[in-house]
């Protein structure tokens, strides 16, 4: 059976939940600078909800106009709307200071409700980042999906609170383009980029290419098959971590990446996944809380609502103290999607026996094995001509979802056609992103067996896979490097 649309996603929407999405869009494109005013194209309309939730965004900016004055801007793919949006006014429409008091919109996110000082992050992406450059991130980070979804993920994180869901939204755009460089830098370079400096002469730079492919090589993680719900599951092999064992930079750089690389296979109605910790063979050698917490900090902070169901299978007695910590630290919302399992019966209440590999007792035939980047499969990233031809042909579908989402937000009543018109624009961004992505992401593991394929067709049990022989070396090497037990590597 076909999995149904959930609750609080485009297109299953109640009225509330639909004039809560149109405020966060209000405000939201204030912060671009995009924002609707009351005569747009002639309407007349109480924009009395509209403006208090936009105003979120206008009052929080304080005293930035000197601080930015004499910031040289960067180029970029919004450069031309943004000109365009400073000449005709500021944000506020007045010829003041942009934003007022950022103590306003501080005040009311209590700091036992900001768990990762996203309040903070928030006042300092505003800042330090243009409109334009806090624009440019969110387009990048939607990738193909419907610019709602992504929307609407935030706002169910922070229960449908569009002032959190906006500080929220903003201190991840800030956390993605500023902090770990995300497009520009982990996807856009990926596994191939972990090669090439494994075979650097500079010792600091090899270690991280090193440690980076050593948890790609031995099956650290992975992505493999479905669950019961038709959400992809991201495999842990917990044996396999050894703390030290690699740099923290290359494990953050790591989960990151692999994170990323999942949501590439969340295909409406499914956009959540699935994470299998397995605990075989677990010791108190494989703990490291570290990890653990920056791993829970990006899916509460930086990828809301993203986890369907957390499943912890075989866990031995000794790590129930340890679960007793690392449950403290969890939002209770994402502590009630972890289920313990200990057989495959357990297992197969999520999972069904012929999706759970042999390894850990089910029924399918399967072994992860690392593919080696290939030489020239980056070839197309070097194009300049295609890739600036589909970019120019992003921002102008950009332009016209912006203008579209401005007259969605005028509407008092419901408009099938402006949102037919808009869901045509985001399928237009979606089928965009597919073209350009050669041109500016990486291949994968993933795209070299097969899972993901050309237009983003999904196949999570490709039949190409790698050699066995590029197992069995890493395997052995990672037997040669440390003291193990034969149960620590497949």
């Amino acid at each position: 059976m076909a999995p149904s649309t959930l609750p609080g996603r485009p297109g299953n929407l109640t009225p509330t939940e639909e004039k809560t999405l149109k405020e966060l869009w209000a405000a939201t494109l204030k912060v671009f600078g995009v924002a609707p005013s009351p005569s747009e194209n002639g309407i007349n309309r109480d924009m009395s909800s509209v403006e208090k939730a936009a105003e979120v965004g206008s009052r929080v900016r304080s005293d930035t106009i000197g601080s930015t004055k004499g910031k040289k801007k960067r180029l970029s793919l919004f450069g031309r709307k943004q000109k365009e949006s400073e000449d005709s006014g500021d944000l506020n429409g007045t010829s003041g200071a942009l934003y007022h008091s950022p103590g306003a919109t501080a005040s009311s996110h209590h700091d036992g409700e900001d768990k990762y000082g996203q309040t903070k992050e928030f006042q300092h992406a505003l800042a330090s980042q243009s409109p334009e450059d806090l624009r440019a991130a969110f387009w990048s980070m939607s990738k193909h999906d419907h610019p709602d979804a992504l929307l609407l993920r935030f706002l169910r994180a922070r229960k449908w609170d569009v002032e959190k869901a906006l500080i929220m939204l903003i201190s991840t755009m800030h956390w993605r383009s500023q902090e770990v460089h995300v497009d520009d830098d982990i996807i856009k370079t990926g596994e191939g980029k972990a090669l090439a400096d494994s075979l650097s002469k500079d010792p600091a730079v090899k270690k991280e290419g090193e440690d980076f492919l050593a948890q790609m090589r031995t099956g650290k993680s992975f992505l493999h098959g479905v669950d019961k719900e038709g959400r992809p599951i991201c495999c842990v092999r917990v044996r396999l971590h050894r703390q030290g064992e690699q740099s923290e930079s290359s494990l953050e750089r790591y989960t990151v990446y692999v994170i990323e690389t999942a949501r590439y296979m969340l295909v409406p109605p499914i956009d959540t996944a699935a994470i299998l910790f397995d605990m075989t063979g677990f010791s108190l050698a494989n703990m490291d809380y570290a990890p653990v917490k920056f791993m829970i900090k990006c899916f509460e902070a930086n990828y809301p609502e993203s986890l369907g169901v957390v499943l912890v299978h075989r866990s031995p007695w000794i790590f129930q103290s340890i679960w007793a910590i690392i449950k403290g630290w969890l939002d209770p919302v994402v502590a009630s999607k972890v289920h313990f399992t200990k057989t495959v019966e357990e297992l197969e209440q999520f999972i069904p026996r012929s999706n759970i590999s042999k390894e850990l007792g089910g029924d399918e035939d399967w072994t992860y094995r690392y593919t080696e980047p290939e030489a020239n499969e980056n070839d197309l990233m070097k194009e300049d001509a295609p890739r600036v031809k589909l970019t120019e042909e992003r921002q102008e579908i950009v332009l016209k979802f912006e203008a579209a989402t401005r007259t969605w937000i005028a509407s008092p009543e419901a408009n099938p056609t402006i949102n037919k018109e808009r869901d045509l624009l985001a399928e237009g961004l979606r089928e965009n992103y597919w073209k350009l992505d050669p041109y500016i992401r990486a291949r994968s593991l993933y795209d070299r067996i097969g899972t993901i394929k050309e237009g983003g067709v999904l196949d999570f049990y490709p039949k190409a896979l790698a050699s066995p022989t590029a197992t069995i070396e890493t395997e052995k090497t990672h037997q040669t490097n440390h003291e193990t037990s034969a149960d620590d590597v497949d």
